[in-house]
Protein backbone atom coordinates (compact mmCIF):
# COMPACT_ATOMS: atom_id res chain seq x y z
CA UNK A 1 0.00 0.00 0.00
CA UNK A 2 1.45 3.65 -1.21
CA UNK A 3 1.79 6.14 1.90
CA UNK A 4 0.33 8.73 0.37
CA UNK A 5 0.92 13.00 2.30
CA UNK A 6 -0.85 16.00 1.98
CA UNK A 7 0.91 18.57 2.77
CA UNK A 8 -1.51 22.24 3.08
CA UNK A 9 -0.09 25.47 2.65
CA UNK A 10 -1.68 27.96 5.20
CA UNK A 11 -0.73 31.86 6.44
CA UNK A 12 -3.14 32.48 9.66
CA UNK A 13 -4.24 30.15 12.49
CA UNK A 14 -7.46 29.38 11.09
CA UNK A 15 -6.19 27.78 8.26
CA UNK A 16 -3.93 25.87 9.92
CA UNK A 17 -6.58 24.44 12.38
CA UNK A 18 -8.52 24.01 9.43
CA UNK A 19 -6.57 21.47 7.68
CA UNK A 20 -5.81 19.53 10.49
CA UNK A 21 -9.36 18.92 11.09
CA UNK A 22 -9.59 18.29 7.44
CA UNK A 23 -6.37 15.27 8.21
CA UNK A 24 -3.54 17.56 6.85
CA UNK A 25 -0.29 15.24 7.54
CA UNK A 26 1.84 18.31 7.54
CA UNK A 27 1.48 22.49 7.05
CA UNK A 28 3.65 24.88 4.97
CA UNK A 29 3.25 27.90 6.60
CA UNK A 30 3.42 31.07 5.03
CA UNK A 31 2.72 35.09 4.64
CA UNK A 32 0.68 36.61 1.75
CA UNK A 33 -0.15 33.25 0.02
CA UNK A 34 -1.90 35.01 -2.60
CA UNK A 35 0.96 36.34 -4.07
CA UNK A 36 2.74 32.59 -3.50
CA UNK A 37 3.68 33.19 -0.07
CA UNK A 38 6.36 35.33 2.20
CA UNK A 39 8.42 34.22 5.49
CA UNK A 40 5.95 34.42 8.48
CA UNK A 41 6.44 36.31 11.50
CA UNK A 42 7.74 34.92 14.76
CA UNK A 43 4.23 35.15 16.21
CA UNK A 44 2.19 33.30 13.15
CA UNK A 45 4.67 30.43 14.14
CA UNK A 46 4.36 30.53 17.67
CA UNK A 47 0.15 30.67 17.59
CA UNK A 48 0.16 27.97 14.98
CA UNK A 49 2.31 25.18 17.18
CA UNK A 50 -0.12 26.33 19.85
CA UNK A 51 -2.99 25.05 18.22
CA UNK A 52 -1.95 22.16 15.86
CA UNK A 53 0.17 18.74 16.66
CA UNK A 54 0.71 17.84 12.85
CA UNK A 55 4.06 19.00 11.54
CA UNK A 56 4.77 22.78 10.31
CA UNK A 57 7.51 23.69 7.88
CA UNK A 58 7.87 27.15 7.23
CA UNK A 59 8.47 29.25 3.96
CA UNK A 60 11.85 31.15 3.75
CA UNK A 61 11.04 33.74 1.30
CA UNK A 62 11.98 37.41 2.27
CA UNK A 63 9.61 39.14 -0.83
CA UNK A 64 7.66 38.55 -3.82
CA UNK A 65 9.22 38.11 -7.14
CA UNK A 66 12.33 36.10 -8.67
CA UNK A 67 14.49 34.02 -6.69
CA UNK A 68 17.74 35.59 -7.64
CA UNK A 69 18.33 37.82 -4.07
CA UNK A 70 20.86 40.20 -3.00
CA UNK A 71 23.50 39.71 -0.22
CA UNK A 72 20.88 41.18 2.03
CA UNK A 73 18.49 38.65 1.68
CA UNK A 74 20.66 35.56 1.66
CA UNK A 75 21.84 37.31 5.29
CA UNK A 76 17.53 37.73 5.91
CA UNK A 77 16.94 33.79 4.47
CA UNK A 78 19.84 32.84 6.62
CA UNK A 79 19.23 34.43 9.80
CA UNK A 80 15.05 33.46 9.38
CA UNK A 81 16.59 30.06 9.05
CA UNK A 82 18.40 29.81 12.05
CA UNK A 83 15.89 31.58 13.89
CA UNK A 84 12.85 29.09 12.87
CA UNK A 85 15.09 26.13 13.78
CA UNK A 86 15.64 27.44 17.43
CA UNK A 87 11.78 28.34 17.77
CA UNK A 88 11.39 24.30 16.84
CA UNK A 89 10.06 24.20 13.19
CA UNK A 90 9.61 20.72 11.81
CA UNK A 91 11.05 21.74 8.42
CA UNK A 92 12.37 24.89 6.11
CA UNK A 93 11.25 25.62 2.46
CA UNK A 94 13.66 27.66 0.86
CA UNK A 95 15.26 28.25 -2.41
CA UNK A 96 17.34 30.18 -4.88
CA UNK A 97 18.77 30.49 -8.13
CA UNK A 98 21.78 31.98 -9.81
CA UNK A 99 20.72 34.63 -12.58
CA UNK A 100 21.28 32.27 -15.48
CA UNK A 101 18.19 30.22 -13.67
CA UNK A 102 20.58 27.80 -12.48
CA UNK A 103 20.82 26.14 -8.52
CA UNK A 104 22.66 28.69 -6.65
CA UNK A 105 25.01 25.89 -5.11
CA UNK A 106 26.83 28.00 -3.35
CA UNK A 107 24.35 29.70 -0.93
CA UNK A 108 22.24 27.06 -0.93
CA UNK A 109 24.91 24.89 1.21
CA UNK A 110 24.78 28.33 3.41
CA UNK A 111 20.94 27.32 3.98
CA UNK A 112 21.39 23.49 4.32
CA UNK A 113 24.09 24.53 6.83
CA UNK A 114 22.15 26.67 8.89
CA UNK A 115 19.34 24.15 9.10
CA UNK A 116 21.84 21.39 10.31
CA UNK A 117 19.16 18.54 10.73
CA UNK A 118 16.26 20.40 10.01
CA UNK A 119 14.87 18.92 6.44
CA UNK A 120 14.69 21.12 3.89
CA UNK A 121 12.19 21.69 0.55
CA UNK A 122 13.28 23.55 -2.12
CA UNK A 123 10.25 25.45 -2.75
CA UNK A 124 8.67 26.48 -6.27
CA UNK A 125 12.17 28.10 -7.51
CA UNK A 126 12.81 25.11 -9.18
CA UNK A 127 9.84 25.34 -11.88
CA UNK A 128 11.75 28.33 -13.48
CA UNK A 129 15.46 27.05 -12.94
CA UNK A 130 17.19 26.33 -16.66
CA UNK A 131 17.31 22.92 -16.39
CA UNK A 132 15.49 21.13 -13.76
CA UNK A 133 17.06 17.44 -14.66
CA UNK A 134 20.13 18.72 -13.71
CA UNK A 135 18.59 21.01 -10.43
CA UNK A 136 16.97 17.84 -9.02
CA UNK A 137 20.38 15.59 -9.23
CA UNK A 138 22.52 19.05 -7.10
CA UNK A 139 19.62 19.20 -5.05
CA UNK A 140 19.15 15.36 -4.05
CA UNK A 141 23.26 15.79 -3.83
CA UNK A 142 22.79 18.42 -1.62
CA UNK A 143 20.30 16.06 0.67
CA UNK A 144 17.19 18.12 -0.49
CA UNK A 145 14.17 16.52 1.47
CA UNK A 146 11.28 17.62 -0.73
CA UNK A 147 11.29 19.47 -3.70
CA UNK A 148 7.64 21.06 -4.46
CA UNK A 149 7.06 21.31 -8.18
CA UNK A 150 4.39 21.52 -10.76
CA UNK A 151 6.37 20.31 -13.27
CA UNK A 152 7.52 23.71 -14.43
CA UNK A 153 4.65 24.40 -15.90
CA UNK A 154 1.36 26.68 -14.41
CA UNK A 155 -0.09 23.90 -13.24
CA UNK A 156 0.73 20.20 -11.92
CA UNK A 157 -1.90 18.69 -14.56
CA UNK A 158 -0.02 20.38 -17.47
CA UNK A 159 3.32 19.38 -15.97
CA UNK A 160 2.55 15.81 -15.77
CA UNK A 161 5.42 14.68 -18.40
CA UNK A 162 8.24 16.51 -16.28
CA UNK A 163 6.38 15.26 -12.97
CA UNK A 164 6.46 11.42 -14.33
CA UNK A 165 10.61 12.15 -15.02
CA UNK A 166 11.20 13.51 -12.13
CA UNK A 167 9.35 11.02 -9.52
CA UNK A 168 11.29 8.24 -11.64
CA UNK A 169 14.17 9.53 -10.66
CA UNK A 170 13.47 10.03 -7.08
CA UNK A 171 11.96 6.97 -6.65
CA UNK A 172 15.66 5.28 -8.54
CA UNK A 173 17.43 6.41 -5.06
CA UNK A 174 16.26 5.35 -2.05
CA UNK A 175 19.10 5.88 0.77
CA UNK A 176 19.40 9.49 -0.42
CA UNK A 177 16.10 10.06 -1.81
CA UNK A 178 14.30 13.21 -2.76
CA UNK A 179 10.65 12.88 -3.07
CA UNK A 180 8.68 14.98 -5.30
CA UNK A 181 6.08 17.12 -3.77
CA UNK A 182 3.41 17.85 -6.32
CA UNK A 183 1.83 21.18 -6.63
CA UNK A 184 0.08 24.05 -8.40
CA UNK A 185 -3.50 23.95 -9.25
CA UNK A 186 -4.10 20.49 -7.53
CA UNK A 187 -7.67 19.65 -6.83
CA UNK A 188 -9.95 16.66 -6.37
CA UNK A 189 -11.01 16.39 -10.03
CA UNK A 190 -7.26 16.41 -10.97
CA UNK A 191 -5.10 14.44 -8.45
CA UNK A 192 -6.28 10.94 -9.58
CA UNK A 193 -4.49 11.67 -12.93
CA UNK A 194 -1.45 13.08 -11.43
CA UNK A 195 -1.39 9.94 -9.67
CA UNK A 196 -2.04 7.58 -12.33
CA UNK A 197 0.08 9.29 -15.06
CA UNK A 198 3.38 10.25 -12.79
CA UNK A 199 3.09 7.78 -9.64
CA UNK A 200 3.57 10.94 -7.13
CA UNK A 201 2.67 9.81 -3.70
CA UNK A 202 3.53 13.66 -2.08
CA UNK A 203 1.30 16.28 -2.43
CA UNK A 204 1.03 20.25 -1.51
CA UNK A 205 -2.33 22.02 -1.96
CA UNK A 206 -3.95 25.44 -0.44
CA UNK A 207 -7.62 24.35 0.18
CA UNK A 208 -8.39 28.00 -0.27
CA UNK A 209 -12.08 28.78 -0.16
CA UNK A 210 -12.82 32.52 -0.27
CA UNK A 211 -14.82 33.92 3.47
CA UNK A 212 -16.29 37.13 3.46
CA UNK A 213 -14.99 39.58 6.11
CA UNK A 214 -17.23 39.86 9.26
CA UNK A 215 -17.24 43.75 8.55
CA UNK A 216 -20.77 45.65 8.53
CA UNK A 217 -19.26 49.03 7.34
CA UNK A 218 -17.56 47.57 4.22
CA UNK A 219 -16.02 51.58 2.68
CA UNK A 220 -15.84 50.35 -1.06
CA UNK A 221 -13.17 51.90 -3.78
CA UNK A 222 -10.03 52.32 -1.31
CA UNK A 223 -7.65 49.29 -1.54
CA UNK A 224 -4.75 48.85 0.20
CA UNK A 225 -2.69 46.94 -2.07
CA UNK A 226 -3.16 45.50 -5.41
CA UNK A 227 -6.73 46.98 -6.76
CA UNK A 228 -7.59 43.07 -8.26
CA UNK A 229 -7.98 42.25 -4.56
CA UNK A 230 -11.17 42.77 -2.62
CA UNK A 231 -10.14 44.16 1.07
CA UNK A 232 -13.30 41.87 2.72
CA UNK A 233 -12.54 38.78 0.82
CA UNK A 234 -10.23 36.72 3.22
CA UNK A 235 -9.03 33.20 1.68
CA UNK A 236 -8.51 30.87 4.18
CA UNK A 237 -7.82 26.56 3.98
CA UNK A 238 -11.61 25.15 3.90
CA UNK A 239 -11.60 22.17 6.14
CA UNK A 240 -14.13 20.28 3.75
CA UNK A 241 -11.74 20.75 0.63
CA UNK A 242 -8.75 19.14 2.88
CA UNK A 243 -10.94 16.21 3.89
CA UNK A 244 -12.33 15.39 1.07
CA UNK A 245 -9.27 15.29 -1.02
CA UNK A 246 -7.25 13.16 2.45
CA UNK A 247 -10.31 10.91 2.24
CA UNK A 248 -9.24 9.84 -2.01
CA UNK A 249 -6.23 9.51 -0.76
CA UNK A 250 -6.90 7.45 2.28
CA UNK A 251 -9.14 5.07 0.28
CA UNK A 252 -6.88 4.47 -2.62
Amino acid sequence: MRNYILEICVDSVESAINAQRGGAARLELCSNLIIGGTTPTKSLFEEVKKNVDIPVNVLIRPRFGDFLYSDYEVNIIRNEIKMFKELGTDGIVAGILTKNGEIDLYNMKKFVDEAQDTPITFHRAFDVCKNPIEAFYQLQELGIQNILTSGQAQNCLKGKKLLKELVELSNKNNKSKTEILVGAGLNIGNIGEIINFTGATNFHFSAKKIKQSKMEYKKQDVNMGLKEFNEFEILEADERLVKEMTDYLRNL
